[in-house]
């Protein structure tokens, strides 16, 4: 295999459960955050897989789990076939050499009180890899390469604007040639002009250098713009998967088709045709996740199936191979979910739901 269809990154099964303890002096586990709840996913060679959905759904915690940086609970993580759940402290560093994060605050994410050189050239300094003026040299190119001036070495992070800081991320997460680079909501921080011009320094040194990229964002019009593939997550789990210009044409889930509802739209008839799917209450608690589908307390198809059966994520009849949806009863084209929304909410107070007919 090569290119695209060789699997880089292999998410399998994997669970990250964070305990809530009470207690001064003899602390017990009370309840546990079903963070990331059984979650699969693949990532192929040079390509951009985005990860969307709603604060809380779990789309940074699994991000982190794949850098290393969170334990995972249960499952496993393979990276060009190996297993990083089980590595020990040195493999862990290799690792890291060939995986980098872009985090979302360019403010935060920067040591204020450490001059722009030095942050940029920590990886060469913490891998032992280049020092002196090697490293000053090496550091200076990758600021060119991002679009800093190279003269600007000495700079602290404060001489800096949002977009030249989150840049600086960019230069340090390039440092080692890594082969991923988890992008962290890296633009959500910026301006609207600033995010084009970071979105598109992204996409060219992909092109450039190969890289391959998990992007999270919860902007849905920048994931359709710089993702190949998307993944839907809701409540620690993943809804949907597919092509973005598949999923972005015909989600199937009802979540990802209400998500996908409220993304902005430049075209103003395209604007005016876009059936707008208003959810009905809250996300549910991830210390208490509800049983079967957790989406169904707040979707307009739910049935006694979708409370009793958690559904698999799976393709369904129709659809491509690699368009997965976890779904009992998928969207289908045409279908109004608005006014099936409108319905259930005059029905809401009634205890049983109608069965749905398949």
């Amino acid at each position: 295999m090569s290119g695209r269809d060789e699997v880089l990154v292999s998410v399998e099964g994997v669970f990250k459960h964070f305990p809530i303890k009470q207690g001064i002096v003899f602390k017990r586990e009370i309840a546990r955050v079903h963070a990331v709840d059984g979650v699969d996913l693949r990532v192929h060679r040079g390509e951009t897989l985005g990860i969307v959905g709603e604060s809380g759904c779990g789309k940074s915690t699994l991000a982190r789990c794949v850098t290393g940086l969170h334990p995972v609970s249960a499952g496993r993580i393979l990276f060009e076939g190996t297993d990083i759940t089980r590595l020990s402290r040195a493999g862990l560093k290799a690792f890291r050499r060939d995986v980098q994060m872009i985090f979302q605050d360019p403010y935060g994410s920067l040591n204020p009180r450490r001059r722009v050189g030095s942050i940029i050239g920590d990886p060469f300094a913490v891998h032992g890899i280049a020092s002196g003026a090697d490293r000053k040299k090496r550091v200076q190119e990758l600021m060119e390469l991002v679009g800093l001036n190279p003269e600007h070495y000495n700079r602290f992070p404060a001489e800096f604007s949002g977009g030249q800081r989150q840049r600086i991320g960019v230069a340090r997460a390039l440092a080692l040639r890594p082969k991923l680079i988890v992008c962290d909501e890296p633009v959500s921080a910026l301006d609207v002009s600033i995010q084009a011009q970071v979105i598109n320094l992204l996409n060219d040194l992909q092109d450039e250098l190969g890289l391959t990229y998990l992007f999270i964002a919860h902007d849905l019009s920048v994931v359709r713009h710089v993702s190949d593939r998307v993944a839907v997550m809701y409540l620690g789990r993943v809804a949907e998967s597919a092509d973005g210009e598949d999923l972005y044409a015909g989600p199937r889930h009802p979540y990802a088709a209400a998500l996908l509802s409220a993304a902005s739209v430049a075209d103003p008839d395209e604007a005016e045709r876009t059936e707008r799917i208003v959810l009905i209450g809250d996300v549910p608690s991830p210390i208490d996740p509800p049983s079967g589908c957790r989406f169904h307390p707040r979707c307009p198809k739910a049935a006694p199936r979708c409370v009793r059966e958690d559904p698999e994520l799976v393709s369904r009849p129709g659809d491509r191979a690699d368009h997965l949806t976890a779904c009992h009863f998928p969207v289908e084209p045409g279908e109004r979910l608005a006014e099936l929304q409108a319905a259930i909410a005059q029905v809401s107070t009634e205890p049983d739901l109608p069965e749905v007919e398949q």
